[in-house]
C-alpha cells in the first residue's frame, strides 16, 4: 500500500534537516562533471500547493496575471537546465534579500563571466555586488524605478560607465547575451516536472523539502544522463 500520511510526514520532516546538504554535494558532482558553463540565470518561480496547507498563503503571479495557492522559489541555474542556487520564498515575488543571498551562494560553486534576470533585479546592490566579484550582470532597465529614467536599455551600461572609463560593452554582445536567459526558464519546468509544480506536502517546512527534493532530482537526473552519455539537456531517464 502506499505510505500512511503520517509517515510522509516523518519522513519530509527528517529530510529538512539534511536535504540543503544533499543539495550542495549534487551541485558539486554536477561542477565536477562540467555540466555547469559561464553564465548563470536567476529567476522567480511559483510553488503551487492545496488550500489544505494552512501555512500557504494566496500569492500573484505577475508573469501568468494570476493568483494562486502557495509559495515560491528562487533559482539560479547554469548549463543545461542544472539549479546550482536556491531558495524557497513565501510567494513568487521574492524579496532583494533573497536575491542578493541567492546569488552569493550560486558564485560560491563557481564564477561565472555573466549572470542573467529579468527587471526584476534592476536593483544597485545586486549589480554592484556582481561587479564587484568580476562578473558581468544583465537586467534589463526598469524605467518605473526612477522619475527621470537614463537612456539605457540594460543597468549594467550605467554602472559600467561608474566604475571603469575604460570597459565598455556592446549592445549586441548584451542583446545576445540576455537572450541566454531562457534557458533558467527550462529548468524551472525541468524542475516541475521532477514535483515542484504542484507540491502536495502540507506546512512549509514539509514543502520546502518537497521543493528542494525536487532540484535535487534534476540534479541527479542531469548526473546520470552524462554518465550514461545520454543528452544532458533530456529530463527523463530509464531504469
Amino acid at each position: 500500500r502506499p505510505p500512511s500520511r503520517d509517515a510522509v510526514d516523518r519522513f519530509l520532516t527528517d529530510l529538512e534537516h539534511v536535504i540543503d546538504e544533499i543539495f550542495d554535494h549534487l551541485v558539486e558532482q554536477a561542477a565536477l562533471r562540467g555540466l555547469l558553463d559561464l553564465t548563470y540565470s536567476i529567476d522567480s518561480t511559483d510553488v503551487r500547493t492545496m488550500p489544505a496547507d494552512q501555512d500557504a498563503s494566496k500569492c500573484y503571479d505577475p508573469t501568468a496575471e494570476e493568483y494562486y495557492y502557495g509559495y515560491g522559489c528562487t533559482i539560479v541555474s547554469t548549463g543545461s537546465k542544472i539549479p546550482i542556487a536556491a531558495e524557497f520564498t513565501e510567494s513568487k515575488q521574492a524579496p532583494e534579500e533573497t536575491a542578493m543571498r541567492v546569488t552569493r551562494d550560486a558564485l560560491a560553486v563557481d564564477t561565472p563571466i555573466w549572470m542573467l534576470g529579468d527587471s526584476a533585479y534592476d536593483t544597485l546592490d545586486w549589480h554592484d555586488y556582481l561587479l564587484t566579484a568580476g562578473v558581468v550582470p544583465i537586467a534589463p532597465y526598469n524605467a518605473r524605478n526612477t522619475d527621470d529614467p537614463l537612456d539605457i536599455e540594460y543597468r549594467v551600461e550605467d554602472r559600467i560607465k561608474e566604475h571603469s572609463k575604460d570597459v565598455k560593452l556592446k549592445q549586441s554582445t548584451l542583446d545576445e547575451t540576455y537572450n541566454r536567459r531562457t534557458g533558467v526558464e527550462r529548468t524551472n519546468d525541468a524542475v516541475k516536472d521532477c514535483g515542484l509544480g504542484h507540491v502536495h506536502a502540507r506546512g512549509r517546512v514539509h514543502a520546502r523539502a518537497q521543493v528542494f527534493l525536487s532540484l535535487c532530482l534534476r540534479l541527479v537526473i542531469a548526473i546520470t544522463n552524462y554518465e550514461r552519455g545520454d543528452n544532458p539537456g533530456s529530463t527523463i531517464i530509464t531504469v
